[in-house]
């Protein structure tokens, strides 16, 4: 049997401890499964004194997590303390430099620096795995670089932050306002006590830029993604969906077009039918369309100690497997230095249907007048409502309104339009339409 790996963690909060003691607990099953023992033999963490539910009194404790990272007592350096600089970056860099294998589930961390990092990597024949980066235990990592060989992708989409989808599933499944989930699920512990990184939607962007260089070959560009989050979202707009066939999810989408790569974060409206449209609760969901196997649609839970931890310690076994001599597969699914610069797709060509909530004063014209303004900028529409508006169903009204396919550029200078016209009583919601499986 081939040498004990030997493994070092630095960060033992909820994630850390867990994959510690999924490390000890299950290390006879590993060792089998893997062909060799793999050792915890070395930690790091703020308090070497709390109690984390697994013994690790053999292992070594670093206060540096950087002096863990270039220990000559570890094989694989397994980063889980988090943050996109700091001492995540100092000891993820330390490590690969020292030709320690990385493990790390730090998205922000990979989002900005992640082509960097693999360069060090690939210079050194040594892996950087990465799974619990994106949708916590769902194997689409391994999926898209491993798996795909061959596929040429078009598009990659998907439910990628459970808190957003808590909150959504709880307001369409109990009519309660996006203020009254979101305290609930600070309650639970499924969003932080600032949430603003989940919920306007910036978690799903870091996550959404890492599928985007695995699927078309181009350098990480997190802050080339448009951005849209769900506190805009209210119950008039939950409601509305439901009675035209199609239910609110948050989606990172990306997709090559003529102009370049597009990079999307949105409330998406998806038909109900859709499969993606009933993955409920804090379950995540990646959806990648290619030219061969056609549409691969994976599921399942995409945050937790647990769900986590499995995609960490899934990360490590596939490194216990490997052998001296093998030749790793580039970090990305191409060489680092192949990665093409990005090209960033005109947001506003984008084609596709929209939902448009307005709230209109009641009053002779105002109907004509939205139509109007809508055919000037050659928008046709699938169906136009008119609702008594609840709050004042005297003076106003909603109108709903639904685009066939049209183009961005045309819905906004359309809205424009009727906000200059002054008929609107509040900020107008518009949503896209997505298509979905």
């Amino acid at each position: 049997m081939a040498e004990a790996l030997r493994v070092g963690i630095a960060g033992l909060g909820t994630v850390g401890a867990s994959v510690a003691r999924v490390l000890v607990e299950k290390a006879a099953e590993l060792t089998r499964q893997c062909g060799r023992e793999i050792i915890v033999t070395a930690v790091s963490a703020r308090d070497a004194t709390r109690d984390r539910g697994v013994d690790l009194s053999s292992a070594k404790w670093f206060a540096d997590p950087v002096e863990l990272a270039r220990s000559a007592d570890i094989d694989v350096f397994v980063e889980l303390i988090g943050g996109e600089e700091g001492p995540a970056r100092a000891s993820v860099t330390a490590a690969l430099e020292a030709g320690r294998h990385v493990v790390t589930a730090n998205k922000a961390l990979l989002a900005r620096h992640g082509v960097e990092l693999a360069e060090i990597a690939e210079g050194k024949g040594i892996l950087l795995n990465y799974e619990a980066a994106v949708a916590g235990g769902i194997p689409v990592i391994k999926t898209m670089r491993e798996a795909m060989a061959g596929n040429t992708v078009s598009r990659v989409f998907g439910i990628l932050n459970g808190t957003c989808n808590y909150i959504l599933t709880r307001m369409e499944a109990e009519g309660l306002s996006f203020e009254d989930c979101l305290k609930d699920a600070q309650r639970l512990g499924y969003a932080e006590a600032d949430p603003t990184f989940d919920i306007e939607g910036n978690d799903t962007a870091h996550k959404l830029s890492i599928l985007t260089s695995l699927a078309f070959g181009n350098r990480i560009a997190a802050g080339d993604i448009y951005l849209e989050g769900i506190s805009n979202i209210t119950q008039a707009d939950i409601r509305a969906a439901s009675e035209l066939g199609y239910r609110i999810k948050l989606l990172g989408v990306a997709l090559r077009t003529e102009s370049g790569i597009e990079q999307r974060v949105h409330p998406t409206m998806v038909p109900t039918a859709s499969v993606i449209a009933q993955v409920h609760g804090v379950t995540n969901a990646v959806a990648i369309e290619t030219d061969i196997l056609g549409e691969l649609l994976l599921s399942g839970p995409g945050a937790g100690g647990n769900a986590t931890a499995s995609a960490v310690v899934g990360d490590i076994a596939d490194i216990a497997k490997s052998r001296p001599g093998f030749q790793h597969g580039p970090v990305f699914g191409r060489p680092a230095k192949e990665l093409q610069p990005y090209r960033k797709a005109r947001m506003r060509s984008h084609a596709g249907g929209y939902f448009i909530r307005l709230t209109v004063h009641d009053r002779v014209g105002v109907f004509a007048a939205v139509a109007g303004r809508m055919a000037e900028n050659e928008i046709s529409l699938e169906s136009i409502v008119q609702h008594a508006n609840g709050a004042n169903p005297e003076t106003q009204k909603t109108v709903i309104l639904v685009t066939h396919e049209t183009t961005e550029a045309a819905v906004r200078k359309a809205v424009e339009g009727i906000t200059q016209d002054g008929h609107l009583v509040d900020k107008p919601q518009v949503i896209r339409i997505e298509r979905a499986g």
